[in-house]
């Protein structure tokens, strides 16, 4: 085996999740800026013209989005239940989005004198924005499969590159750059959500690259990097946003320094573009195409010539493996795999990744001091994900999950608490990086173990619908945080304590539905796991 070589193709193909994590985190220390320059101009009563056409056209932009969603969704159902009965389904779905667009778009916008209505849309706005990005994730991440199937795991991943480069150049001048005759705002909503497809696809072909050029004998501990690389990218940009922050005062943060930390991703994005020219495609994917002489020479070059015919003839064996009807096992295994999406984002986790700098100036901190605490977090979520990695087949899945989930719940409550009461200063900070340490050490990295675990070979491509799930619930959580934490009623009754009591009472029902329905999957083989789902 060629050890440096194969070392240095994972390093490359992990730039992806590293670019994951950084792109995803980047809008944490931006978030406050973006609403000071584009989103809080819509509050001046003097300025009604720009607060018509921030809610016109978001209420646009919004009707867009939720199609795109119903689009990724109706193609799901199709795959799933088959052309006829998904073409039903996606009907059916199709007349009250249809009803609700319509209705939505010809609401009428609040006068300038309602102050109160223009605050909540901008909250929504808001919410929007910060959250963009994930609107693209669903469209990558629904589109991965096709990319790896008709240009290649290394073309896929060379467009993921491109997607994330145009998004860095384009949120760092959305006004230069603006060519959608929107407002500037928008125009970076939309240069974000380009990144997002990037991301969306990094984080399927990053880790499916890394598993096809991998021998078996170590395949677990390279597609570990992927997961590491991912939260490697979040506390570097952390790291780099408090700098940027540090640099200037508090208006030059506003008008140029945000634009820096988005600008900050072309050096990877582009580092990562350059070196994807100098990896191999997978063999895996050669043999696919047929291509078995260059699949050989792949091979000898990643594994040495020993064993290469052998390894030739055991990937072409796979490739005779027919794909069955997702439905195969019936609906359990897809609902098990959803719901785990579904509670994965619902007990907060993007809330604290995408808002910690917002949560920690709620908490009183100024803005540089936030960015340092934000460092933190970045810290302990790496440091505890390792804890993961070494523990998952020690102590097995269901324990690791049962733990964090009531770490977190425990957590959640006690800040919403320390809010409420108006005690947010060291034991606040406290409660968070304990809900980090417990996400970190289970719900983060176990969830993904176990969505790989439980769907039978045969049915490996029903993990698109988990997958795409996990995406919107992110960006239902982290689009509807603004709504709840800044609603003036809300706040008055509950200083914004209650989004975290929300969160706690989600992680609770993830605890429950860990212990009552998830199969434990430590030491047993997919084909052990595969007869559970027959019985």
């Amino acid at each position: 085996m060629n050890t440096k070589y194969l070392t240095g193709i994972t390093l490359v193909a992990t730039l992806g999740g590293f670019l994951f994590g950084f792109d995803t985190a980047v809008v944490n220390g931006a978030e406050k800026s973006l609403v000071d320059l584009y989103i809080s101009p819509s509050l001046d009563p003097s300025n009604y013209d720009y607060a018509y056409l921030l809610i016109t056209q978001y209420r646009l932009l919004v009707s867009i989005v939720f199609l795109i969603i119903y689009a990724v969704v109706a193609g799901q159902l199709m795959r799933l239940l088959g052309i006829r009965r998904g073409s039903i389904a996606g009907i059916v779905l199709l007349v009250p989005l249809a009803i609700f667009v319509l209705s939505y778009l010809n609401a009428d916008v609040p006068s300038e004198n309602d102050l109160t209505a223009i605050k909540e849309i901008s909250d929504s706005v808001k919410g929007f924005v910060v959250s963009s990005a994930l609107v693209g994730c669903i469209i990558g991440a629904a589109a991965s499969g096709f990319a790896a199937k008709s240009v290649g795991r290394k073309k896929g991943l060379i467009i993921t590159a491109l997607f994330l480069t145009v998004s860095a150049f384009g949120a760092w001048q959305p006004e230069a750059l603006n060519i959608f005759g929107t407002l500037d705002v928008y125009s970076f909503m939309i240069y974000r959500i380009l990144g997002g497809i990037g991301i969306g696809l990094a984080s399927i072909l990053s880790p499916m690259y890394i598993a096809e050029i991998a021998p078996a004998a170590i395949r677990g501990k390279l597609v570990s990097w992927n997961q590491f690389a991912i939260i490697s990218g979040m506390v570097i940009i952390y790291f780099i946003n408090y700098l940027i922050a540090k640099s200037g005062n508090e208006d030059w943060l506003i008008a140029d320094g945000w634009r820096w930390m988005f600008f900050s991703g072309v050096i990877p994005s582009v580092l990562f573009l350059i070196l994807l020219f100098f990896i191999p495609e997978t063999p895996r994917y050669l043999m696919m195409k047929n291509k078995k002489l260059e699949a050989l020479e792949a091979i000898v070059r990643i594994s040495g010539p020993k064993h290469a015919a052998e390894i030739q003839t055991e990937i072409e064996s796979t490739l005779q493996e027919k794909n069955a009807p997702w439905l195969s096992f019936g609906y359990l295994v897809l609902l098990l795999g959803v719901l785990l999406s579904v509670f994965q984002q619902f007990v907060g986790i993007n809330v604290v990744m995408y808002y910690a700098a917002n949560i920690f100036r709620n908490m009183g901190a100024s803005t540089d001091t936030s960015m340092l605490q934000t460092i933190i977090v970045g810290i302990i979520n790496m440091l505890f994900t390792i804890v993961a990695i070494f523990t998952v087949d020690r102590f097995g899945r269901k324990p690791l999950m049962i733990t964090g989930a009531l770490i977190m719940g425990i957590s959640m409550f006690s800040l919403g608490f320390s809010f409420y009461a108006g005690k947010t200063g060291v034991v606040a900070l406290v409660f968070m990086l304990l809900y980090i340490a417990g996400f970190a050490m289970s719900w983060g990295p176990v969830t993904w173990v176990l969505l790989s675990e439980i769907f039978p070979n045969s049915i490996r491509g029903a993990m698109s619908i988990p997958v795409t799930t996990l995406w919107i619930s992110n960006l239902i959580i982290s689009w509807t945080f603004p709504m709840m934490n800044d609603n003036r009623w809300l706040t008055d009754k509950f200083n914004h304590g209650f989004s975290y009591w929300l969160y706690g009472i989600m992680c609770l029902l993830a605890l429950l539905f860990v212990w009552k329905f998830i199969p434990e999957t430590k030491g047993k083989s997919l084909e052990e796991i595969e007869k559970f789902w027959v019985k």
